[in-house]
């Protein structure tokens, strides 16, 4: 596999700003790189953002824009739908990617068994999502992570939840399915609740109590 199997996905809310700087930081070190930028019904400076960043390299660059808001997780398995390549390559908003070379890391890790379906920073957090250092279930942190797309298919979507991915990665980790380690924060820094310290992660009654449980640990 090459970088030419790549696409790499930005899922963007109301965050024009960070957008900007994720996404331009990004293509100082990866300039042909394909980029899809999935916007979650922003109706604000999004779009002229993404306008010029697809305006400025048409060929590599497309955009998925949405009429309103399907969260984060729901935006991901939409895009995971639309990509044409075998690899997708997931990078949050609030991020800044400070040296290249790392997606040909990522790409080797990949192949290295065929059994592995992600590569990332990998973490441990409870059933319920919650970062635990003995959690049983075993995930990537979404904000920079490598996934092979034929194998995402064979399990859960993700969902508009604290924590998109635990049925996917948490199904992967029965099948068999691999999520190996890769020190990506070398390369990007990852600043953390970037849109969610704006906008919160609108997960109404069913987020509250799932966070109350979780403080029982239920």
């Amino acid at each position: 596999m090459t970088l030419d199997d790549i696409s790499m996905v930005i899922v963007n809310y109301r965050t024009p700003d960070l957008l900007e700087k994720a996404a331009d930081s990004f293509r100082l070190f990866y300039p042909n790189v394909d980029l899809v930028i999935v916007d979650n019904g922003s109706n604000d400076r999004s779009l002229q953002v993404i306008e010029s960043l697809v305006e400025s390299n048409p060929e590599v660059t497309k955009s998925i824009l949405l009429d309103r808001n399907f969260f984060h997780g729901p935006a991901m398995d939409l895009a995971m739908s639309r990509l044409k390549r075998e690899i997708a390559f997931f990078l949050d908003t609030d991020t800044e990617t400070e040296s290249g070379g790392f997606l040909e890391l990522m790409l080797r890790e990949l192949e290295s068994d065929k059994r592995v379906y992600g590569v990332g920073r990998v973490d441990r957090v409870n059933r319920r999502g919650f970062a635990d250092p003995g959690g049983t279930e075993v995930i990537l942190i979404t904000a920079y992570m490598m996934l092979r797309r034929k194998m995402y298919f064979d399990l859960p979507p993700f969902k508009h939840h604290g924590m998109p991915t635990l049925e996917n990665f948490s199904a992967a980790s029965a099948k068999g399915y691999l999520l190996n380690q890769f020190e990506i924060d070398r390369y990007i820094k990852h600043f953390g609740r970037g849109t969610a310290s704006r906008f919160g992660y609108s997960l109404g009654l069913r987020g509250k109590l799932n966070l109350v449980l979780n403080k029982f640990g239920l």
